[in-house]
């Protein structure tokens, strides 16, 4: 098959099923595995030439909502008459799902089970874990600085919060990301601030630019100097590379509970063991 993604989460997808030889084009955000580099790209994921997706006729486009704006391109999509399915994870278990349903569109049904096997398994570990800690670290996630921007209870960081033996200081607002202000933030009193800029690179992150946000200097966080600087993809995109994202967090919070975070995929680590059986 011809399977073009346009989302760099469902790119990802694509790698966890072993797929990746089936892709004939991705986004221009699409950096995941490596070897997505080399392939032809179709532009920002919010703005794709689907004149280029035409040209390289595709048996099937991988779309996606879990990005605000992907709607104009699943319109086009349809006006154009062109194969597609559209993902739209919010949770943990969603994802898990889109693995099965695309393993289902791509004829490896088996192969999907055996991915969503582990992934759930080790979900299931550190949730075992996350259930024995009596106090919980409150966690900041913080999307963009100004307006703030942080995840609320419908979303995947809610549950990797608690996962890791934490709370998401907007877990109880119902909504998947939550508008707010500095003053707000303040007043709840994070233990630890993660920051995980959409479409900014680590580097290009200052934890002492955070401390210096009037009124801050009160934070919990602040004072014990738990500002993290998380990369967006292990954090932003819905796919089992959030299980990365799991390890390296839980490991910060609660180190005495926690495995130490060797930035090994646990999934791919699995893989790389029945190979080698094989």
């Amino acid at each position: 098959m011809r399977i073009i993604s346009i989302c760099p989460s469902n790119t990802e997808l694509m790698a966890y099923l072993d797929c990746l030889h089936m892709l004939v084009g991705v986004d221009d955000y699409s950096d995941w595995p490596e070897s997505v580099k080399d392939l032809p790209r179709l532009g920002p994921d919010l703005c794709i030439n689907m004149n280029l997706v035409e040209r390289l006729q595709p048996d099937l486009v991988v779309a996606s909502l879990s990005v605000p704006g992907m709607e104009r391109n699943i319109e086009e999509l349809e006006k154009r008459r062109i194969s597609h399915i559209v993902l739209n994870p919010q949770s943990l278990e969603d994802i898990s799902n889109d693995l099965l349903t695309l393993a289902a569109k791509l004829g490896i049904q088996e192969k999907g089970e055996q991915v969503v096997a582990r992934y759930r398994d080790f979900l299931a570990e550190y949730r075992n874990i996350s259930a024995t800690i009596q106090e919980k670290q409150t966690l900041y996630w913080e999307w963009w600085p100004k307006p703030v921007f942080s995840p609320g209870k419908v979303n995947w960081l809610t549950e990797i919060s608690e996962l890791a033996g934490g709370v998401n200081i907007f877990q109880d607002e119902d909504v998947a990301s939550v508008q707010t202000g500095w003053e707000t933030i303040r007043k709840k009193n994070p233990a630890h601030i993660c920051l995980a800029w959409v479409g900014v690179q680590t580097n290009k992150m200052n934890p002492a630019i955070v401390a210096k946000r009037e009124g801050w200097n009160e934070i919990e966080a602040i004072q014990k100097g738990h500002i993290h600087i998380m990369e967006e993809s292990l954090y932003c995109r819905p796919s089992p590379r959030l299980l990365l994202g799991l390890k390296k967090v839980a490991a910060l919070i609660h180190p005495e509970k926690y495995p130490v975070n060797d930035g090994v995929d646990p999934l791919l680590r699995e893989e790389m063991r029945e190979n080698r059986t094989n």
